[in-house]
């Protein structure tokens, strides 16, 4: 597949966290399954559904192979917004009579933070553990925060703003010792992080088609089936699909992406290495010529293509507004930027309100060239010292 670039006369993409472009593989796989082969999974009396249903099966295999899990751990769901409210509403209601205690981090996806928050209307309790100046929790602060009534930790792989990569092996550990149910949403993570859902000690994994180069309106749950079982009430009735943890006809060709995309990020960590060359190099162009630029997140663990940075005396939506027709990059979560409060992650990391509006978060993937990247730089670099004197001027 061709780079975004200027070549195309369309703004060079830096928004790989909002979303991904569909690799032209996936799209092939996707094809058969819009038209010849249009059966129903569940409909397997016939070789319409028969092969519709094998489709499926495959496209499991895929998926779990990516994790280290097992094909008859894969929950299909419509993306990882509903994953999560799955997992977390699931496993709430499933242990009600057990415990009404949850445990999460004041950096999570909104699709965490809303929906503990509408348990916590319901009579559930939720410990927000905060983070460093980096963006991760402290695995100590965990283990401190369980009590005899939690029933649920859910801390997410990667941030989906600064990149920061929470130490996920250490919170399994403590879930399991404890006997607690660990929920993770891997959904920016899966392309360039080894995910292994044994070695860590997770319960439940919430992925998405579309952060992964697959196509939109299809993500997946991994639900553990033992050592221990997860049992979950589920919120979507009717047929008894997927395990009856979420009833509907099942979208054949998404879900036949999602496994080829997710096959394709099998090597992920060799492609994260070129990427995270890339999002170096730019940020190495940009550091060197303009003053007053820092990088937010961790720099040890963080996601090989984000690259999240706070450019003193630039109101980001300017900065946005002036390298609209160069470069497609945003202000924070796709979740949210229709709101104008600063970022409750950069928040949580002790950064000001107006740090945060004048941070922007560019984002590289797999087919950002080294091109994309400089000529990015050779745009930043341009423009930043122009907002700076209008800022002053103002």
């Amino acid at each position: 597949m061709k780079s975004m670039g200027a070549s195309q006369r369309r703004p060079i993409y830096m928004d790989h966290h909002a979303t991904t472009p569909l690799d032209q593989r996936v799209f092939e796989a996707m094809v058969p399954y819009f038209l010849d082969e249009f059966g129903n999974a569940a409909s397997v009396d016939h070789v319409y559904g028969a092969t519709a249903s094998a489709a499926v099966d495959r496209a499991r295999e895929q998926i779990a192979s990516l994790i280290n899990a097992r094909p008859d751990e894969i929950i299909f769901t419509s993306g990882a917004t509903e994953s999560d409210n799955l997992a977390i509403v699931g496993v709430a209601e499933h242990q009600a009579s057990k415990g009404k205690h949850i445990i999460s981090a004041a950096t999570e996806h909104k699709a965490v933070l809303d929906t503990c928050a509408y348990l916590e209307r319901r009579g559930w309790r939720v410990t927000y553990l905060p983070v460093d100046h980096q963006g991760l929790i402290d695995p100590d602060d965990v283990r401190a925060a369980i009590t005899p009534e939690t029933v649920l930790i859910t801390v997410m792989t990667a941030n989906n703003e600064v990149g920061s990569i929470a130490p996920v092996a250490e919170i399994g550990r403590i879930a399991k010792e404890h006997a607690v149910a660990f929920h993770t949403d891997a959904a920016q993570a899966a392309a360039y992080v080894d995910l292994d859902v044994e070695r860590d000690n997770v319960s439940l994994m919430s992925l998405s088609a579309h952060k992964m180069y697959g196509p939109k309106g299809v993500g997946a749950l991994y639900v553990r089936n033992r050592n221990p079982r997860i049992r979950l009430e589920p919120m979507i009735h009717g047929g008894g699909h997927e395990r009856g943890f979420r009833s509907g006809t099942l979208n054949v060709p998404g879900i036949v992406g999602m496994g080829a995309a997710s096959w394709l990020c099998r090597d992920a960590s060799i492609e994260a290495t070129s990427i995270a060359h890339l999002r170096d190099r730019l940020w190495s162009a940009v550091s060197q010529s303009v003053p007053g630029v820092v990088v937010n997140g961790s720099p040890e663990r963080r996601l090989a293509n984000n690259l999240s940075i706070t450019i003193r005396g630039v109101e980001n939506r300017s900065l946005l507004i002036a390298l609209r027709e160069d470069v497609a990059m945003s202000t924070g979560s796709a979740c949210t930027t229709m709101k104008i409060e600063p970022s409750h992650v950069l928040r949580a990391m002790g950064r000001s309100d107006t740090e945060a509006h004048e941070t922007v978060r560019l984002s590289l993937g797999r087919f950002t060239s080294c091109d994309d990247a400089d000529l990015v730089a050779e745009r930043l670099c341009a423009v930043i010292p122009s907002l700076r004197r209008l800022s002053r001027i103002a």
